[in-house]
């Protein structure tokens, strides 16, 4: 099914780079038993492309271009250098996870179908552990000590999201943290961080099985009718190797499958989200001026402050454009040092002669997840599920300090190879 895909994505005559990475990834998923999964994604792509709804296979997905041949995702991850190993590794030994973007409003029609395909009993969503933190804690906590909820508005406002609730907080909240009223409910805020508070719904995830799903998780009754959750998480799943599946509503996509059908009655144009084209000189002046209100994600204030000072001209500055506007880039401070090399205000230079293959795509900034991964690999001889763990230790360091198993080997092997400390 791959192969087949692959003709129609590439032509009869597959470029032996195409040929050898769908043979990379193929013995990969037949290795780690996953052929089942993708089978799966395929069987629910092909019946919403059957009902003309507009779907699309999202996130590190579209690393892989298995999931590009079998149409489950619409970037070539070839031609875009995009790393398999940040979608599926032996190393990590994970099951994959495909998000699939739904237009919002037929989402519940393809829900419906599966669960009528799959049955109620192999046919689950996935629950979210809602858990305290320092806000709702204060909050809860509060209640129960009958402090006034004005008080505790006010001294939830002035703390973090992450880490303990301090002294400093009561006193910016106008409150005198010696009061044993304060000592109780601040002692007791900070003991409760991270329990579970409730369980919710997971927006998108489901899980398909071949028992009884009942016979495998526990599961109780969704408040929607002849609906069934389950009890656990996502992490919880991952742990014991359940497949899920993210099935997201999208309202983008919504408007796209509007706008197709306005060109079609229109202009007797026919388009679909593979054949947009992607240099219009008249959409990238638009973009410069910033008129992007409705335009799904680059329509945030700081996407439209940025969009003037990068000034995209082609399709892959947007990919910069929409990964530079994120909290790391910017804490980072990637955004100035880019910007400045791109209007040719700075002379583009890499910190090493071995890493411009990596980061010469970004001006020697690096901005993206990949290029984490491909730099952990070049500069530090990671093997490419090690870089991988790198870069989910990154993402979670805030609760979980798993960057330190990373300094030794990363700064003394980039030392070894040249790169000042």
């Amino acid at each position: 099914m791959t192969y087949s895909g692959a003709v129609g994505r590439f032509g009869k005559h597959l470029p032996e780079s195409i040929t050898k990475q769908i043979n990379r990834e193929l013995d990969l998923i037949q290795e780690l038993g996953y052929a089942s999964y993708f089978l799966t994604m395929h069987r629910i792509v092909k019946w919403c492309k059957q009902q003309n709804i507009l779907c699309q296979g999202r996130g590190s997905a579209a690393n892989s271009v298995v999931c590009f041949c079998l149409e489950i995702t619409n970037i070539d991850p070839v031609n875009m250098d995009l790393l398999f190993e940040r979608f599926l590794s032996r190393e990590r030994n994970e099951p994959p996870d495909i998000d699939l973007d739904i237009e919002h409003k037929r989402r519940e029609e393809v829900i419906q179908h599966d669960k009528s395909t799959y049955g109620r009993e192999h046919a689950a969503m996935v629950a979210v552990v809602i858990r305290y933190r320092n806000r709702s804690a204060i909050r809860d906590v509060g209640a129960v000590l009958d402090l006034p909820p004005l008080e505790l508005e006010r001294l939830a406002k002035q703390v973090d999201s992450y880490g303990q609730v301090e002294q400093t907080a009561f006193k910016r909240a106008g409150l005198d943290p010696s009061r044993r009223s304060c000592q109780q409910l601040m002692m007791l805020a900070n003991a409760i961080v991270d329990y579970p508070r409730h369980l919710s719904i997971h927006p998108g995830g489901f899980v398909f099985t071949i028992g009884k799903i009942h016979d495998m998780v526990p599961v109780e009754n969704a408040t929607m009718p002849q609906r069934t959750v389950i009890q656990w998480e996502k992490d919880d799943l991952q742990a014991m190797n359940i497949f899920k599946v993210d099935l997201l509503g999208l309202g983008a996509l919504t408007q796209l499958h509007r706008c197709f059908d306005l060109l079609r009655q229109q202009r007797d144009i026919e388009l679909t989200m593979g054949s947009v084209p992607k240099d219009d000189a008249a959409v990238f002046a638009m973009l410069t001026r910033a008129d992007t209100t409705g335009v799904f994600q680059i329509e945030s204030r700081a996407q439209m402050s940025m969009l003037p000072r990068l000034k995209p001209k082609i399709w892959y500055d947007l990919v910069v454009q929409i990964a530079i506007v994120r909290p790391g880039p910017i804490s980072g401070g990637m955004v100035h040092p880019y910007l400045r090399r791109r209007s040719g205000e700075e002379a583009v230079c890499y910190p090493h002669p071995s890493l411009e293959p990596v980061l010469r795509k970004t001006l020697g900034v690096p901005i993206f997840q990949e290029q984490v991964i491909k730099l952990a690999m070049v500069a530090a001889d990671y093997q490419p599920g090690e870089a991988d763990q790198l870069r989910r230790d990154m993402a979670t360091w805030r609760r979980v300090d798993r960057l330190e198993q990373h300094r030794h080997k990363l700064v003394s092997r980039m030392v070894a190879k040249g790169i000042s400390r």
